[in-house]
């Protein structure tokens, strides 16, 4: 029954955020320069929303360490909730990788392009240069992204190894790489057969890798350093939690 109301009320606040979402494409035209935080306010208090309806609190820690200017946030992936914890939480404007078939859903996909998220088909290998190009693109001009490198959700509180293809949208862009930690969001879903349930959600964001300490690096060595960077973090989270 709690997941009917979480599911129902996220569809409202979704719809709800039509006339939102139609002032949000004026505003792009524009010449502000703070019209991307503005337009990201709507996503970032919808994704709080839906959280708060589960019943979850999340605790966020090393904001202060976020650079200046567009990053390429490097998570691991616990549960479907990572994207409504990171829109929420994270503490800047951020698009994602998302899969193709998002592109159908209504209002939702349009928001997306809003934030400029990429979409790739997972069935065409083709699509992935263009999707680094794309995303290298968004963050060359100012956008930040997320990355999920271990490809696929962990369903617990173990990290998968990470990928180093997807770290090419940040080395090719030269912009500062931020680890992030995330513990707690599989016992919101994945945890419970898909049932809702609610959980103590945390994020650490870590020290940025800077462009001088990854230029000349190899994808692979940067994938481990990073890939250590979440496992300690995640430590510390679950002995803070414990």
């Amino acid at each position: 029954m709690k997941s009917l109301i979480v599911y129902g009320y996220a569809v409202l606040l979704v719809l709800n955020s039509i006339p939102n979402l139609v002032r949000a494409k004026r505003k792009e035209k524009t010449n502000d320069k703070h019209k991307y935080e503005e337009i990201f306010e709507t996503p970032k208090m919808v994704s709080q929303k839906v959280l708060a309806k589960t019943g979850s609190s999340v605790t966020v820690v090393g904001n202060e360490k976020l650079p200046e200017g567009p990053v390429l946030f490097v998570a691991n992936h616990q549960g479907l909730f990572d994207i409504l914890v990171l829109l929420g939480y994270v503490g800047k404007p951020i698009g994602f990788i998302a899969k193709a078939e998002i592109k159908k859903i209504p209002i939702i996909s349009n928001w997306m392009e809003m934030l400029h998220c990429v979409f790739i088909n997972r069935a065409n290998r083709r699509e992935a240069i263009q999707v680094i190009r794309q995303g290298t693109s968004h963050l060359q001009n100012g956008h930040s992204m997320v990355i999920f490198p271990e490809g696929t959700r962990s369903r617990n509180n173990h990290v998968g190894e990470f990928k180093a293809g997807s770290l090419q949208l940040g080395m090719k862009a030269k912009v500062p790489i931020v680890p992030v930690a995330i513990n707690g969001t599989y016992k919101i879903l994945e945890e419970n057969e898909g049932r809702i349930s609610p959980a103590s959600v945390s994020i650490e964001i870590c020290d940025p890798f800077l462009p001088e300490y990854y230029q000349g690096k190899k994808s692979q060595e940067l994938a481990k350093d990073l890939q250590l960077a979440v496992e300690k973090a995640l430590l510390q989270l679950d002995d803070q939690a414990s």
